[in-house]
């Protein structure tokens, strides 16, 4: 009996070692923008939709696999980086017409709890500021999981989508087409791709 849980607690020692979801490894990460993108897909002229994306942003989140209730992330995105690869058009997208960048030069992002946890799938709850409104969101969370990559730093990746109606945060401009319809949807379908670098490692 003494060999058996011997043997056990080898075995546990190398599956915390070796495996994507160790708690021995850090539970804090940094965003890592190179690997991560934020962005979003928003009607044009009935018939087809634009795709931009935000180029500036930071954040953190606190992952602990066997811990969801105190999962928790924060973003911060510079409004003025969005790109919809057409400069024009973002240039137009910065003005008090839309996001006015200046007068908010932030979007932000606060987490308040997660939900539905089933698998590797989950709803994320928290609070989004834009264009000097606040309003509760709720992301559908994808869990990629945990990894260590080949210097030694464990990553941690999510996926999340969501969809909002910017009237919500302010942002109304649009035209009437010689149709009847709008130039620009009011809904916004929001995709993003998150990588994450551990930050701190607790021995537990």
């Amino acid at each position: 009996m003494k060999t058996m849980k011997k043997f056990r607690f080898i075995f546990f020692l190398s599956i915390t070692f070796l495996g994507s979801f160790s708690s021995l490894w850090a539970e804090v990460y940094q965003i890592d923008p190179v690997h991560s993108s934020i962005s979003f897909k928003i009607r044009h002229m009935v018939i087809s939709k634009v795709r931009g994306q935000f180029d500036r942003f930071s954040g953190e989140f606190f992952y602990d696999e066997k811990e969801p209730k105190n999962w928790k992330t924060s973003a911060n995105i510079e409004t003025a980086s969005i790109n919809t690869a057409n400069e024009k058009r973002d240039q137009h997208l910065r003005t008090p017409d839309f996001f006015d960048a200046e007068k908010y030069p932030a979007i932000t992002f606060k987490s308040a709890k997660i939900s539905n946890l089933k698998g590797s799938s989950a709803k994320l709850s928290g609070l989004l500021s834009m264009h000097g409104v606040e309003k509760p969101v709720i992301l559908d969370l994808e869990i990629g999981g945990v990894i260590k990559d080949p210097m030694g730093v464990m990553r941690a990746g999510f996926e999340a989508t969501t969809k909002l109606n910017r009237k919500d945060f302010g942002i109304v401009y649009n035209k009437i087409l010689e149709s009847g319809g709008l130039a620009l949807g009011e809904e916004v379908e929001i995709e993003i791709h998150i990588e994450g670098t551990a930050q701190k490692k607790e021995e537990k």
